[in-house]
């Protein structure tokens, strides 16, 4: 079974219509209107074999914040509602990954409770014309929504576009892994019966 979500979103700050496919080929298509964004979901769609269509019209007059962190949010109730009652998946997932002299280690519990661990240092304000603490706040507003656990660790870096890159590519790899279904194990993944409180 595909499993599809459709999220709408529609506030003074922030217009977003969205679609994701977690059992998809790794298609992005849309626009959030911040180019280097973009560029980081691009990158997380095609790494996690999702397909992601996005439309955002965000208040960018003031900054970007709200349109990075909005999307976030969609994504994570995105994430929750197709992903449904969890029975079959991994639950789990976990990956590793260099990109060049960056290292970046991100690991997933899809287990119905937000917690977010960002180990991550930046080492200048921006990216271009974009602020690198919008990672950051990108990943919370995703894991909250999505009630899950999620780590991200940088063991080491320099490149700010890299780390950025990394932390994407990562944490794609691992979700990738956390929703898959597991031959093994078609129930909820979990003694209490339930992940979803």
């Amino acid at each position: 079974m595909t499993r599809i979500a459709k999220i709408e979103r529609d506030t003074t700050e922030t217009q977003i219509k969205l679609e994701m496919n977690l059992d998809g080929t790794g298609n992005f298509s849309g626009s959030t209107g911040v180019g280097f964004f973009d560029h980081m979901l691009q990158l997380f769609t095609r790494h996690g074999c999702f397909d992601l269509k996005v439309e955002v019209n965000g208040d960018l007059h003031i900054d970007q914040h709200h349109t990075v962190e909005d999307t976030g949010i969609c994504i994570g109730q995105a994430i929750r509602q197709a992903i449904g009652d969890k029975k079959g998946i991994r639950r789990y997932g976990h990956f590793t990954l260099p990109m060049e002299e960056t290292l970046c280690s991100t690991v997933w519990d899809l287990s119905g409770r937000y917690y977010l661990v960002f180990n991550a240092p930046f080492t200048t304000a921006k990216i271009g014309d974009f602020d690198t603490e919008l990672v950051e706040d990108f990943w919370q507003a995703l894991a909250a929504n999505a009630l899950c656990n999620f780590h991200v660790n940088i063991h080491y870096g320099r490149n700010n576009h890299h780390i950025s890159e990394a932390i994407f590519k990562c944490a794609a790899r691992s979700l990738r892994m956390a929703v898959e279904h597991d031959p093994r194990s078609p129930g909820v993944p979990s003694t209490k019966g339930t992940l979803n409180s």
